[in-house]
């Protein structure tokens, strides 16, 4: 056997010191008929100027949102972000540290995750907020975690238009806890609140809804927080951040914790990732909140100085009794939330928000104006909705990628009873023109 950066010398070095034969002898406890017999196949190395070649070729065959139109939604979006973004967040000094270790060192990164905080607060009208989570889906299931804690009751009411994925990752983090989950009902496209009163009880720690959900209809958050707090139940609220530019934010509709996922903050679509997550909450669940917190102080010469003001963790002196086990927060991915947030301002979400909603209800119009294309739902609706067809989905969402254009996600993929459904999602970055091309290209499926 042989490797590349040790020599013959080093690995006889080793070999003796542990007093074994050959490097053979390590495996020798692993099966015959479970060890390879021959050499890997692998191709010869290649130079630099050829792996460059070989990594591009590779790349070239990947098809992004420069390439294509994306009216693809479901959690991922495709968002303007403005230049400065990249500019400050990939300045050597944030994007080397994912975390603050030795965290009182890092005054200028604790300095970032405090404004972001603020930020996050301001966008959710809540209290406070940590200094984020992974994503959407962990953020959820830390509120539920939250939310037992808080209540110390046994049951949590969840609603099916909640995102199929944050659901599994729900049922996964509760899966060995003492912790009935309850699956509410829908009724159009949004939780049937009839329902949900009879789901609710004195053990029912939390109900979870997401608004606007999964399949883009705006929930009616008001009603099931007065349906939760009646039988003295938290409200967890999942949200889109842009939507709060125009849709009343969760705290104002009496949400107790918030949470997001924050890739439409700044961060671009990466084939899956990095996200982030979002979690605010009602001050007086400060204590019962996942990760970290950072708070602002004095040193003593009298100026302003940021710590981690709480960090409740299993790392760190409270071990068993810790509120979770999130051992870092999503640094790099929250610096870029800050920075985009900070550039856009409360006018620029504002904007964002409204041509999203505009275009949205443009392309909605003119879809359904053609024939074999309707409403699913007759919900309000943000920037995405479900269309109904009576083509077979996967064969007209095929043919418009072949016009370059991502027109949807089909959601027979989690739903049965949907198959005949895809969700589209407008952004701001959408165009009419692109809109227009759009509607021509599901016109023009054959039926």
């Amino acid at each position: 056997m042989k490797f590349t950066q040790l020599t013959d010398r080093h690995v006889e070095s080793m070999l003796d010191t542990i007093g074994v034969g050959s490097i053979d002898d390590l495996f020798a406890t692993v099966p015959n008929e479970h060890r390879l017999d021959r050499p890997l196949d692998i191709p010869p190395g290649l130079s630099e100027l050829g792996l460059l070649a070989n990594a591009k070729a590779l790349a070239d065959a990947n098809h992004h949102c420069d390439d294509l139109v994306c009216f693809m939604g479901c959690g991922a979006y495709d968002h303007f972000i403005p230049t400065l973004v990249d500019h400050l967040a990939m300045k050597g000094e944030f994007l080397t540290a994912y975390t603050p270790y030795q965290a009182e060192a890092s005054q200028g990164s604790l300095q970032a995750f405090y404004e972001f905080q603020t930020m996050v607060c301001q966008l959710t009208g809540m209290d406070v907020a940590n200094a984020s989570l992974y994503e959407q889906a962990s953020a959820v299931a830390e509120a539920v975690l939250m939310a037992k804690s808080a209540t110390r009751r046994s049951s949590v009411v969840m609603s099916p238009s909640v995102h199929p994925d944050t659901r599994d990752v729900m049922n996964t983090y509760c899966a060995d806890l003492d912790l009935d989950r309850v699956r509410a009902e829908l009724k159009d496209g949004v939780t049937d609140l009839d329902a949900l009163r009879a789901l609710v009880s004195q053990e029912t720690a939390a109900v979870v809804i997401q608004s606007p959900n999964f399949f883009g209809c705006v929930e009616r958050v008001d009603e099931i927080a007065r349906i939760a707090h009646d039988v003295g139940a938290l409200l967890i609220v999942s949200v889109d951040p842009i939507s709060c530019g125009v849709v009343k934010s969760p705290g104002d509709c009496g949400a107790d914790v918030a949470v997001a996922e924050g890739q439409c903050l700044g961060i671009p679509l990466g084939y899956g990732g990095p996200y982030l997550g979002l979690l605010a909450a009602s001050e007086k669940f400060l204590r019962k909140m996942p990760g970290r917190v950072v708070g602002k102080g004095k040193d003593a010469q009298g100026d302003d100085a940021y710590c981690l003001a709480l960090q409740t963790r299993e790392q760190h002196i409270r071990r068993q009794n810790a509120t979770s086990n999130i051992c870092t927060n999503q640094g790099l991915m929250a610096m870029r939330a800050a920075v985009y947030l900070a550039a856009m301002g409360k006018q620029g979400i504002r904007q964002a928000a409204s041509q999203c909603l505009d275009k949205a209800h443009y392309a909605a119009s003119e879809i359904t104006a053609l024939d074999g294309y309707e409403l699913r739902f007759d919900q309000p609706f943000f920037k995405e909705f479900t269309i109904k067809t009576t083509r077979n989905v996967e064969k007209t969402l095929s043919h418009c990628h072949s016009q370059g254009i991502l027109a949807g996600v089909p959601l027979g993929r989690w739903h049965d009873e949907l198959n005949d459904c895809f969700v589209v999602a407008v952004t701001e970055k959408r165009t009419r023109t692109q809109i227009d091309a759009l509607v021509e290209a599901l016109a023009s499926v054959p039926k």
